[in-house]
């Protein structure tokens, strides 16, 4: 008895799951709303560990907006961000095909949006966020170390040739250099208004917070975040959809192409083998600084 009643409770969802593959005309007026999700790092982190990236998700983007009979297209976003160049372009092109399909964007964070996370976020006309959800981080960053007293006490000498003043800024091997510092900043503030004004324009009179607090490099969660005007509500996929849209609303999720196919029936890169497993095993000390790099980063929103 107690399996008849578990296999009839999962056949609402295993309708609802097949219904996303019968043609439109026949779904009763249903309409379709595809989910792209976009998470993790973004740019490289290391050749075994690549981040999010604009050639990564153009295809998966451009298969979502394609989709006939979409009503919206709708980004689950969870990212404590990365690269500002590939956020921003990944911004652009959520932008470009919003506007080629005249579709509205609606975004939904997850655990965290922030830095560049956020910045892809703003790509949505609405953003949704979890009460328990990191939004902002709006600012930039950049570190090092300085290894310098260290190779002299254990009587390595460091030896560098350039070409060129400054090709050898920040080298960790070498001390601190105040015109060094003074140019990376000078760098930092030059990429910060640029975030700062993409989110002007994104969130326009949204925005409820002053510069000094918005724009410090501070985050905030879900409530706080809509308060400030760096979301629009509190809500949920499912629930915000279905009360937009109505109960048959259908929301496929768009893999990356090949994805579906490579997972069942385990089909590799050509090439992949020996080399590949050796590739593995020469980059293992990049891999374990990257996941140490990115367990840090996402450490720093809490989780």
């Amino acid at each position: 008895m107690s399996e008849q009643i578990s296999d009839r409770a999962g056949l609402p969802g295993l309708v609802e799951r097949l219904m996303q593959f019968v043609p439109a005309r026949l779904r009763r007026g249903a309409v379709v709303v595809p989910v792209v999700r976009l998470s993790g790092l973004i740019g490289a982190v290391t050749p075994l560990r690549p981040g999010m990236s604009l050639a990564g998700v153009a295809r998966t983007l451009e298969r979502a907006f394609a989709m006939k009979h979409a009503k919206a297209v709708a980004l689950v976003i969870n990212s404590p961000g990365g690269s500002p160049v590939q956020s921003r372009q990944i911004y652009l092109r959520i932008r470009q095909l919003a506007a080629e399909k005249k579709l509205p964007v609606l975004v939904f964070v997850e655990d965290v949006a922030a830095s560049g996370g956020y910045m892809i976020a703003c790509a949505g006309d609405e953003i949704f966020c979890d009460p328990s959800s990191i939004l902002g981080s709006i600012g930039v960053v950049g570190g090092s170390f300085g290894f310098q007293d260290l190779i002299a006490k254990i009587g390595v000498e460091r030896r560098l040739y350039t070409a060129g003043a400054h090709k050898a800024m920040l080298d960790p091997f070498l001390p601190e250099n105040p015109d060094d510092v003074a140019r990376l900043k000078a760098l930092q503030r030059e990429i910060h208004a640029i975030f700062i004004a993409l989110v002007k324009q994104s969130r326009g009179a949204r925005l409820k917070g002053a510069d000094d607090t918005l724009f410090t490099g501070e985050y905030w969660a879900g409530e706080t975040s809509v308060s400030l005007g760096l979301a629009d509500a509190v809500g949920d996929l499912r629930s915000t959809l279905r009360t937009r849209y109505g109960d048959k609303v259908l929301t496929p999720v768009v893999s990356p192409p090949g994805g579906m196919l490579s997972s069942l029936f385990g089909r590799k890169s050509p090439g992949a083998g020996t080399a590949a497993s050796l590739e593995a095993i020469a980059g293992l000390p990049d891999e374990l600084i990257s996941a140490l790099e990115s367990r840090a980063i996402w450490a720093k929103f809490g989780f």
